[in-house]
């Protein structure tokens, strides 16, 4: 009987640096669980630096090695995708390049699995340790957010480093929306999950490529792609600001008929044109959003294309 698979996704975007570093860290684990074979999938997102020549190398040096390099940059949701569909192993690892997912865990959750029956061990940090204050501080609003207007929870410090069985990845490829946020795919496919912390770790090498505004994007992204109640909460306004003006009609005409009061206050008027006037507008943003999210649906489009993969990658 032959040893069982576990396909390690790593994506990659400018990681020429950081890759020999993971490649060393990597193997040095892979070798502590004698009874599983390995392949690792490397998926280049349109790298501008030397990633795809590294990945060149490795995938001569060593056919265990294989890689996807895509025609541009489409984003790390897409190269998840990507080397889910590549993977072939009977567990599938996704974690990043940069070695802030520690490999030394790999024992651990892949034990979890085998003998404590879940089908899935997923990792969250404990700590923000190293990272901006403000950036952390809509982090954690943002997981508070979601998971009240969201039946799909999710872990606050959530990492996409996780340990999954291949039924769990069959299922979530299932999902073949093109607006994708993996952290929800994750959870919304169910099965049994167990989270193992651990502090954050700094980069080995490189910078981060989410910048503040990415980081906003993609929480957008993940609201409209588990939850339709910020469009109820946009008609509930509606309503209410109908009664407000219902009432204040009446009691202007009240106070007219009453105290013969003539209607005065340009500034107050126009304070108030203007205050209706955002929230029209951002009741037409949050639609627009859905609507924009409809709009990249239905056109049908891939979720990325592909310009080069070594010659083991079958998909």
């Amino acid at each position: 009987m032959s040893n069982p698979i576990i396909s390690i996704i790593v994506p990659c975007y400018n990681e020429e640096e950081a890759l020999p570093l993971f490649k060393a860290e990597i193997t040095t684990v892979a070798a502590t669980i004698p009874q599983v074979s390995f392949e690792y999938i490397f998926v280049d997102d349109g790298s501008k630096d030397g990633t795809l020549a590294v990945l060149r190398q490795f995938s001569e040096e060593n056919p265990q090695f294989k890689y996807l390099s895509f025609s541009r940059n489409f984003g790390k949701e897409a190269a998840l995708l990507a080397g889910l569909e590549a993977s072939t192993g009977d567990y599938v690892a996704v974690m990043d390049a940069d070695l802030q997912d520690p490999p030394s865990l790999l024992p651990e959750m892949y034990n979890a699995i085998i003998n404590e029956g879940y089908d899935c061990v997923a990792t969250r940090r404990v700590t923000r340790k190293g990272e901006p204050p403000i950036r952390s501080f809509f982090a954690n609003r943002f997981y508070k957010f979601i998971n009240r207007i969201s039946d799909t929870k999710m872990v606050d410090g959530a990492r996409d480093f996780r340990l999954m069985t291949r039924q769990m990845v069959d299922g979530i490829l299932t999902l073949t929306e093109y607006n994708r946020f993996t952290k929800g795919l994750f959870s919304w496919v169910g099965f049994n999950t167990k989270w193992l912390e651990f502090e954050s770790l700094p980069r080995v090498a490189g910078t981060t490529k989410w910048s503040f505004w990415s980081l906003l994007l993609y929480s957008m992204d993940g609201i409209a792609a588990f939850s339709v109640k910020p469009l109820a909460l946009a008609s509930i306004m509606g309503v209410l600001f109908c009664l407000v003006a219902f009432f204040s009609i009446l009691f202007i005409i009240l106070r007219w008929i009453i105290l013969g009061d003539p209607v005065a206050g340009w500034a107050s008027t126009v304070t108030i044109v203007l205050f209706v006037g955002g929230i029209q507008l951002l009741c037409t943003g949050i639609m627009g959003m859905y609507l924009s999210k409809t709009y990249l649906e239905v056109k049908g489009r891939p979720v990325y294309i592909v310009k080069e993969k070594s010659k083991d990658i079958v998909n």
